[in-house]
């Protein structure tokens, strides 16, 4: 069957549109950042999370802190790294602390630290994973990280770790303690919230299922399930008998009727879901 296929948008629509969820995202990080984490000293890592630290040792402007910090990074991430970074990160590392000093004088949303913690966490989660949509990064730890890992031999999420860690143990030494584990609800938060904007809600169910009526379950799940099956090689590691293993990926509203259907042909079937955050393909989105 022949199916009109989804056109691809020309290249020059594709660059501007990448670069405006670096400009969006990065507007995001600096509201996130100016309203919620800096009033309340919530130094939650990265360079903002330095800012926030330096402007409550020094009262230095957080906005020059992070260009401080950023360009010199980025300049060494080129360096030592490569120029795989390009432009668009370029433009990420500029406009970041660019916002920051636009938004600087901005009225706090919350003095509340954990109310700062959990939006301010949300909101620098959204804008990041917005400029990671657009193939960019903001610079900063990121790049301090990629490097002590290519030299160290440590993997990246230790390395950031590493950094941040530092960061949030200087944040409970130069506040208090209180402000370092608000500081680590932030990081944490960002860290959940980058991967919903990077992946979404997950929206399937991706189905194993065990079973010896695998012709039953099969037809039944084509019939009254409306979704195809795919047959996977297994054998049994006690038996050592093959037995194949049925894969099905379906909907959440789909989910319960997909059960009911398995219980009712096999009730002894051994079934393993998982989430399925994006699937491409027939009867779901087009890739």
């Amino acid at each position: 069957m022949n199916r009109k296929t989804r056109e691809e948008p020309h290249p020059i629509l594709a660059s501007v549109l990448e670069y405006m969820y670096i400009i969006i995202g990065a507007a995001i990080i600096a509201v996130g950042f100016n309203v919620f984490l800096l009033p309340n000293e919530v130094a939650s890592g990265g360079v903002s999370g330095i800012s926030t630290i330096l402007k409550g040792l020094f009262d230095w402007n957080p906005g020059f802190v992070q260009y401080a910090f950023n360009i010199p990074l980025f300049i060494a991430g080129v360096i030592f790294l490569g120029k795989q970074f390009g432009a668009r990160s370029l433009v990420g590392t500029l406009t970041l602390p660019m916002f920051v000093l636009l938004t600087a004088d901005w009225e706090p949303a919350t003095l509340n630290p954990l109310l700062g913690a959990l939006f301010g966490g949300i909101s620098v989660g959204v804008g990041l994973g917005i400029v990671f949509r657009g193939r960019a990064s903001t610079g900063g730890t990121d790049l301090a990280a990629q490097i002590i890992a290519k030299y160290t031999g440590l993997t990246l999420g230790t390395s950031v770790m590493l950094i941040d860690g530092l960061i949030v143990l200087s944040a409970a030494l130069v506040f208090d303690i209180e402000k370092g584990l608000y500081a680590l609800i932030g990081l944490f938060v960002t860290t959940k919230t980058i991967d919903i904007i990077q992946l979404g809600f997950s929206q399937s169910k991706m189905v194993y299922i065990i079973t010896n009526k695998q012709e039953e379950i099969r037809d039944a799940i084509y019939t009254e399930v409306n979704r195809g099956v795919t047959k996977l090689p297994a054998v049994g590691g006690y038996t050592e008998q093959e037995r194949p293993i049925l894969l099905v990926v379906v909907y959440q509203t789909e989910f319960t009727k997909l059960k009911q259907v398995v219980k009712t042909v096999d009730p002894s079937a051994f079934v393993i879901v998982s989430d399925a955050y994006e699937v491409l393909g027939e009867g779901f989105k087009r890739p």
